[in-house]
């Protein structure tokens, strides 16, 4: 009989939720930063004349960006199967640019 969901592609292990969730962790950090710096400028007056409104609508600028950020590392990862290999590839990239910047040939 053949199934008529297939659930499987939604199964994470621990392992690849751990590396789902570090990645959009480190990944949040440049996104909002560079929304502080584009937002928060833009907003000092209203913040003056109104900080509960504007704290308000700040924040749900920031939620919005997170929810569309982890959607979309959710479907990179489901849609590309990334799992530890994935980081153990970035290791290694980052040893071997290491190795590589001391001057030394990688091959």
């Amino acid at each position: 009989m053949k199934e008529v969901f297939d659930l499987s592609h939604y199964l994470h292990s621990k392992k690849n939720a751990l590396i789902e969730a570090a990645t959009n962790s480190i990944g949040g950090y440049p996104v909002g930063f560079i929304m502080g710096l584009v937002i928060l400028p833009l907003s000092v007056g209203w913040i003056q004349k109104d900080p509960i409104t504007s704290n308000l609508i700040i924040t749900m600028l920031y939620v919005g960006v997170s929810f569309v950020r982890s959607y979309f590392l959710r479907r990179v990862f489901l849609k590309y199967k990334i799992e530890d290999n994935f980081l153990k590839a970035i290791w290694k990239f980052i040893k071997r640019s290491q190795f590589n910047s001391n001057g030394s040939s990688s091959l």
